[in-house]
C-alpha cells in the first residue's frame, strides 16, 4: 500500500511542478504568473457567462487569487474591464487577449503531445477517466471530513 501511495503521490507531484515550469516559463514572457495560463485559457472557452466567482470554483482556486489575475489582465488589456458587480460580471477577454490565450493554449497542446508520446487515444481516455474518478471520489472524502 505505501508503494502504490508513493508512486500516486511522486507521478502527481512531478506532473504538477513541471506543468507549473513551464506554464511560468511561458506566462513570465507576457508579465504574468504561471497560474494565470489556466485562468486565462479557461476565460478564452467560455461561453461569455463565466465570473470571477465561477473561475474560481472551476480552477479550484481562492477568489483573491482570481481576483489579482483577473486585475493584471485588465491592466495588460486583455480582459475588458468590469461592467457591473466585481464577482458578478461576466470575464470576456479583448482581441488582445484572444490572441494571446491562442498561443497559451497551442503551447499548451504541444507540451502535452510530447508529454503523451507513446500513448494511445483509448489509454489516454482512460487515463482522464481515472484521473477523474480518482478527483471526485478525493473531493467526497474531503468534504466528508
Amino acid at each position: 500500500m505505501i508503494e502504490r501511495f508513493e508512486h500516486f503521490t511522486m507521478s502527481i507531484f512531478s506532473i504538477s511542478r513541471s506543468w507549473n515550469r513551464l506554464a511560468t516559463e511561458e506566462m513570465k514572457k507576457y508579465g504574468f504568473r504561471g497560474a494565470y495560463a489556466l485562468y486565462l485559457v479557461m476565460i478564452a472557452t467560455s461561453d461569455g457567462s463565466l465570473t470571477a466567482a465561477k473561475l474560481a470554483d472551476l480552477c479550484q482556486r481562492d477568489k483573491a487569487d482570481i481576483s489579482r489575475a483577473v486585475s493584471a489582465f485588465q491592466k495588460k488589456g486583455i480582459l475588458e474591464p468590469y461592467g457591473e458587480s466585481r464577482y458578478r460580471a461576466a470575464l470576456r477577454l479583448t482581441e488582445e487577449g484572444q490572441r494571446l490565450a491562442a498561443k497559451i493554449s497551442l503551447r499548451a497542446d504541444e507540451v502535452l503531445e510530447q508529454a503523451g508520446k507513446g500513448i494511445s487515444e483509448e489509454m489516454r481516455n482512460n487515463m482522464y477517466f481515472c484521473l477523474d474518478t480518482i478527483a471526485q471520489n478525493m473531493r467526497q472524502i474531503c468534504d466528508g471530513e
